[in-house]
């Protein structure tokens, strides 16, 4: 596991503490970064994966990128929160757990939350707290440039903050891996691959051929380490790729579909909608985004 979290950076998009209320009321919110809650005092309800996660004072929470959930308040809610980006060029460390995980916070937890807050001053949303306001690639764009602006000095500790926090869920007893065995370096090697080259001729042949093994061999030996056919891993890291950039930038549907490999746009709405339920248009209505294509 340390190997591996060598190949992962993260970028901070948002820290604060908020008091919340019953106005905290949101549904089918599913974002592409990774959401870590401490709450302080009150409650609040977390729906995801047909389970209810009750918020609760002394607590902390992980909810991973790309997790479907709802997101409700009844009363009030005090509540530190930091939302961040993940960059990996392999599996992401919760690919296997896209599920709200939950564990007792220590006062380590606290003073991290603390200290990111002074590091990083002005990192709240500031706007609303409705991820259909919040969550515009206007937005993502200002942040990222914030954090190009802070000195290296809180860069690295903000980095350090949050594996720290990723390190505690890792360590969490919800937190349990599909796949503890160790995956080939040829597989892991086609993986940096895919998560480099979605625009590339992605088949199984070619990636068996580069891997210099017999596709049906590939293909299994593919299946055992990461739960999917190469195929269908392709297709969900490219919905993923384009989910980023549909938060992330103002590219139109074309330009989208070519950039993560897709054909043409009627295929990449089809598989887009067979891996989220959503076409891309419904995705961007629903997370309150904006895109030039209309």
């Amino acid at each position: 596991m340390g190997k591996k979290l060598l190949g992962h950076t993260f970028s901070l998009l948002h820290v604060d503490r908020v008091e919340l209320n019953e106005k905290w009321n949101y549904s089918n919110v599913l974002s592409p970064y990774f959401r870590v809650y401490y709450i302080d005092e009150g409650e609040g309800f977390v729906q995801s994966a047909g389970e209810t996660v009750r918020l609760e004072k002394g607590f902390l929470y992980l909810i991973p990128s790309y997790t479907l959930c709802h997101l409700h308040c009844e009363n009030y809610q005090d509540q530190y929160f930091l939302h961040f980006f993940e960059e990996t060029q392999g599996i992401s460390l919760f690919e296997y757990n896209r599920k709200v995980i939950r564990m007792p916070a220590g006062e380590t937890d606290i003073a991290n939350f603390q200290r990111l807050l002074e590091i990083n001053p002005n990192r709240g949303i500031n706007r609303s707290d409705n991820p259909q306001v919040y969550e515009k690639n206007v937005f993502y764009r200002h942040y990222q440039e914030l954090n190009e602006m802070v000195s290296d000095a809180s860069y690295l500790e903000t980095q350090g903050i949050i594996m720290q926090f990723i390190a505690r869920f890792l360590g969490a007893s919800e937190f349990v891996s599909r796949n503890p065995a160790p995956i080939p370096l040829k597989i892991m090697d086609a993986i940096h691959y895919i998560q480099l080259n979605l625009k590339a001729d992605l088949t199984v042949g070619a990636l068996a051929k580069r891997a210099n093994l017999h596709q049906d061999y590939f293909s299994n030996l593919f299946l055992q380490a990461t739960g999917e056919r190469p195929l269908a891993y392709v297709q969900i890291k490219r919905i993923e790729r384009s989910q980023y950039l549909l938060a992330t930038t103002q590219l139109s549907f074309e330009d989208i579909a070519g950039t993560t490999g897709f054909e043409n746009v009627p295929y990449f709405f089809r598989i887009f909608k067979k891996i989220t339920g959503l076409t891309p248009g419904d995705y961007k209505k629903r997370n309150g985004l904006l895109i030039s294509s209309k």
